[in-house]
């Protein structure tokens, strides 16, 4: 009788071992949690607005932004609800990683130390090249090479490749790297940098908001090498899984046409003041 009693508890806590550790199976309330910082638009922002284009955030207004589009199409297609939470950049791998969201779409690159943490998709964004943002009526907004910003103090966000570039420019002046965009332009605007390191499509909805800045396209071979795809993030060891192939099959239903209109429409919303 007392072996018997052993074994059954034995196995109530094995069975209960696993479903506690099955991160997998552990999302049974048939949602698609995704991870971004809502703070890196176009791909991804907070607004108050309520639209047909954004998703709640729990009593802390609402996610706009191509990434928000992106994971809306592949929810959709797992047929899940989709649920957005608002992580820090520096928390997001983490949280993927300890089972918190399922997914991390956020404008992030897939580059050899994420990728330690994390399983990648294939691209399903290219920005075609890194820029410069610079004040409109400084000496920067003429320069054509980013070896002509020597000396001068730029800036990238903390823990992206834009920050990891900057080193590219022999002699550069490196300014501890901040968390956030808006905070990068204004010390751009204070005269605290002189230089901003981003993406053609981040550019054009700053550009949008501050007429005062411009940016600076470097000529061919002249400019940063850096890969600008970006992917989507999954949980680390997960890529012969079924879920992994369910996200890769959904996006890749999804058009080159179509992400060139779903990011263009993110640019113009932000550009109008659906930002905050």
């Amino acid at each position: 009788m007392k072996k018997m009693l052993l074994a059954l508890i034995t196995s109530t806590l094995l069975l209960v071992g696993c479903g506690s550790n099955n991160k997998t199976a552990l999302n049974e309330k048939n949602q698609f949690i995704v991870g971004m910082e809502c703070g890196y638009a176009p791909f991804n922002w907070q607004t108050s607005l309520k639209s047909d284009y954004t998703v709640s955030l729990g009593g802390a207004g609402y996610a706009d932004g191509y990434d928000v589009l992106i994971a809306k199409k592949i929810a959709d297609s797992l047929g899940k609800e989709l649920v957005i939470k608002k992580i820090s950049w520096d928390g997001l791998i983490l949280a993927l990683d300890s089972g918190e969201i399922d997914a991390v779409i956020a404008g992030m690159t897939a580059n050899e130390a994420r990728e330690e943490g994390a399983d990648f998709t294939t691209p399903y964004y290219d920005s075609k090249g890194m820029i410069m943002i610079v004040r409109k009526n400084s000496e920067e907004a003429k320069f054509k090479n980013i070896q002509q910003f020597t000396g001068k103090k730029v800036i990238g966000q903390k823990g992206t490749n834009y920050d990891d570039v900057i080193d590219q420019i022999k002699g550069v002046w490196h300014v501890t790297p901040k968390s956030t965009y808006p905070e990068m332009v204004v010390a751009l605007q204070q005269g605290d940098v002189d230089g901003i390191t981003a993406e053609i499509a981040v550019a054009e909805g700053i550009l949008a908001a501050h007429d005062d800045l411009t940016v600076v396209e470097f000529d061919k071979e002249k400019g940063f090498k850096a890969d600008t795809t970006v992917s989507i993030a999954l949980k680390e060891g997960t890529r012969n899984s079924e879920f992994f192939q369910s996200v890769q099959d959904a996006l890749d239903k999804i058009s080159t046409d179509e992400r060139k209109q779903m990011m263009q429409e993110a640019v113009e919303r932000q550009s109008l003041g659906n930002e905050k």
